[in-house]
């Protein structure tokens, strides 16, 4: 009898060694997958802080872009009423064709302010693309992000419920056992 009480110590003993094992891989595993949680949470946070800076320059140049709009706009405005002064200082005498000679010279320099103009709008144009598709990475990533998140958390639930499954089994076990002893 006494033979058997010690096999019987030695199981339980030898199972509460498993059991101890078993929980501290588990636990190891629990950690792992927060350190990563946390990790993916943080590229996440940079993720987001970066897609906020993209987003904030977009809006910024895209104000520049109303902006330079308006001025084209005005320019070729302006542009419009000389070349209608030009058309009517055509019959005019000398000190017509002085002012016209200004007025021409005038218009030179605002064409030439024009196509400057057209040219930032230009590179505005394609700056504010590239921001767009720098957004829309960014949006993906973030997407990325937190999927994994997402799915660490789901492991890490796992992990939990795995881990009181085995802690009540554990329980269970050593109270059979200790019944069973007595």
């Amino acid at each position: 009898m006494k033979k058997v009480l010690l096999e019987m110590e030695d199981q339980k003993n030898s199972y509460e060694q498993k059991a101890k094992e078993s929980l501290q891989k588990v636990l190891e595993e629990k950690m792992n997958a927060e350190q990563q949680l946390q990790s993916t949470q943080r590229s996440l946070a940079q993720a987001e802080q970066k897609c906020e800076e993209w987003r904030s320059q977009y809006e910024a140049l895209k104000e520049d872009w109303r902006t330079l709009g308006t001025q084209h706009r005005e320019l070729e405005s302006q542009l419009h009423v000389l070349q209608s002064k030009l058309q009517g200082a055509d019959s005019r005498d000398l000190q017509m064709n002085q002012a016209l000679r200004f007025l021409e010279n005038e218009h030179q320099e605002l064409q030439a302010k024009i196509e400057c103009l057209q040219g930032d709008r230009d590179l505005c144009s394609l700056y504010t693309q590239d921001l767009q598709d720098q957004l829309k990475r960014s949006e993906a990533e973030k997407l990325t992000l937190v999927t994994r998140v997402q799915q660490l958390q789901g492991l890490l639930q796992n992990q939990s419920l795995q881990l009181q499954e085995q802690e009540k089994l554990l329980t269970k076990k050593g109270q059979q056992i200790y019944y069973h002893k007595f």
